[in-house]
């Protein structure tokens, strides 16, 4: 691993480089940016020309310590022009999370508890019905290890209702919630989606919840953004690509996904930086039509770069702070009527 400027470099392996469906891939294609945020998604597309978007709506709102922003993607045509899954997106921005700030946190872990609740709501799921939270990612690597480390921080309770371990005065403010981390395939040699389609199966939860980490285009959303979207997680199903996808359709329950950007691609940011240079220096002089300046990014990235992914030197505490965030989010959530002093003594 090689340290640049604050930022550390790492290689991504062939089973640890995430495979993206076929609207995704076109994404990347058309703009040379690769994000996992639909937020950005709708800023690039809009950039690029295409402020109308079909099928798309977005609604904003600005809470003075963080942004909220909500995108429906309702159509076919509004999925292939944000390279996203058709879907609710709740993206929350708070900058100042940078600081370390505890009274931030807890304002931050309260707005996503409620916006998980709106989706709870939607989907009519009561407070009594079972929930699986599965943490994605790979716990020997700091910057996927958001969800590993979230789950672990949960107040889980399935297991109190099978063996009746409290009295039902205190088991009747919290709903039974199992967790799980499976893993990722370099550590198993088993599919994520086989494990967890598994344990749906014999634990019957009414939903699944997946928390795992995402890439962004820009720095200053690492550790500070936090998605959740009722799309699933789709690992790819591209040609030659078996891999299953987390969703509805797979796992026969809705399926919620939370991330937090705990990386760049390489490739993003030198397409950054070739748009500046010819802004800034050759295109007055040298004009580039789109294949063009996409053979000059690929020229300037050869095959190697493609697998180089960026994360903050401060990771490992930045990845402590997110998790703690979501965990609490999730299980004000999903325990509504337990303080957190009781769900303290609990665990």
């Amino acid at each position: 691993m090689k340290t640049l400027r604050g930022l550390k470099l790492s290689r991504l392996r062939p089973w640890q480089v995430p495979q993206l469906t076929p609207i995704e891939q076109q994404f990347v294609d058309r703009h040379d940016v690769r994000t996992d945020l639909a937020f950005e998604a709708h800023q690039v597309a809009s950039q690029a020309g295409q402020h109308a978007l079909p099928g798309v709506t977005t609604q904003v709102e600005d809470l003075g310590f963080a942004q909220v922003t909500r995108i429906h993607i309702e159509t076919d045509l509004g999925a292939a022009a944000m390279g996203k899954a058709k879907g609710r997106y709740v993206t929350i921005q708070a900058p100042g999370l940078k600081r370390r700030d505890r009274t931030l946190e807890q304002q931050v872990s309260e707005v996503l508890a409620s916006e998980i609740e709106q989706y709870l709501k939607r989907w009519q799921i009561g407070p009594d019905q079972p929930v699986l939270v599965v943490g994605l990612g790979n716990w020997n690597a700091t910057p996927d290890n958001v969800g590993p480390l979230t789950v672990s921080k949960l107040l889980v309770t399935r297991h109190l209702y099978e063996y009746q371990a409290l009295n039902e005065e205190i088991l009747g403010k919290m709903r039974p919630l199992a967790a799980l981390s499976p893993g990722v395939l370099g550590l198993t040699g088993v599919e994520t989606a086989e494990i967890v389609q598994g344990v749906v199966e014999r634990v019957r939860p009414a939903l699944v919840i997946c928390v795992d980490a995402l890439a962004s285009m820009s720095v200053e959303r690492i550790g500070t953004t936090i998605q959740v979207a009722d799309a699933g997680i789709s690992p790819g199903s591209g040609v030659g690509n078996t891999r299953r996808g987390l969703n509805r359709e797979t796992l026969g329950v809705p399926v919620l996904a939370m991330g937090v950007p705990t990386v760049i691609y390489a490739t993003t940011i030198v397409s950054e930086a070739v748009d500046q240079l010819l802004t800034s220096i050759a295109a007055p002089i040298y004009p580039l039509d789109a294949e063009s300046r996409r053979n000059l990014i690929r020229e300037v990235l050869g095959e190697s770069m493609g697998t180089l992914v960026v994360t903050p030197k401060e990771v490992d505490v930045m990845v402590e702070s997110i998790s703690d965030i979501l965990a609490d989010g999730l299980n004000e959530a999903l325990h509504p009527g337990i303080s957190a002093q009781e769900a303290a003594a609990i665990r």
